[in-house]
């Protein structure tokens, strides 16, 4: 159950804030992919019950990719299973929990609902293209020092769908909208107020 509108209170988890600002660091300057194209093997793959695949040129994180997918094949497929970037997460893989949220040309969409051969032509940012080198983004940062987690499945999708937010549809006027504009991304640890907090401060260094 959402519930952005239900928020309460939660313990400040230092070991675990220790814990995940390691991971996401990790995550955030994983290795970009440079000009990644398909070996010629996998370009000329069998069709997949009978559909021939197609050809999709995009580019993801700021480095071009071309890949050989099945037309049915979504973003979030894509991502995870043939370009090894696994912060963004499948959660419920029916648009409803907002974990696979990832930016296309900026704006933020459901990767899960999203097939990767409409993102050609386009450019794909997912949580490892955020950071700057060692530097993360100021929504990152932000959510590390709120502790605007738990479990960290949803935040990846969180920060996304945050950043997008405020520099796609201008910063939010108030905790309540935040919670309005961020009611597509559900945290099952129902740590919504410390992503308020989160989203609050980041907005401020992000205008």
């Amino acid at each position: 159950m959402n519930e952005w509108n239900d928020v309460g209170g939660a313990g400040s988890g230092v070991s675990r804030r220790s814990f995940v600002g390691g991971s996401l660091a990790a995550v955030t300057v994983a290795p970009l992919l440079t000009g990644q194209t398909e070996t010629a093997e996998a370009a000329s793959a069998a069709t997949v019950g009978g559909v021939p695949p197609v050809t999709v040129r995009v580019v993801v994180n700021g480095d071009p990719v071309t890949l050989r997918v099945d037309p049915r094949a979504t973003l979030l497929d894509t991502l995870r299973e043939r370009l090894d970037l696994k912060g963004t997460k499948k959660g419920c893989d029916r648009g409803q929990c907002g974990a696979c949220t990832v930016h296309l040309d900026g704006r933020r969409v459901l990767s899960c609902l999203t097939l990767a051969a409409t993102a050609s032509g386009h450019q794909v940012t997912t949580i490892e293209g955020l950071a700057d080198g060692d530097r993360l983004h100021p929504m990152q940062q932000a959510f590390l020092d709120h502790d605007g987690l738990q479990c960290g499945f949803c935040t990846p999708g969180q920060i996304m769908s945050a950043v997008a937010m405020v520099d796609d549809e201008g910063p939010a006027r108030s905790d309540h909208e935040i919670r309005e504009r961020m009611s597509g991304n559900i945290c099952r640890c129902s740590a919504y107020p410390r992503i308020v907090d989160a989203i609050r401060d980041a907005q401020r260094v992000m205008r």
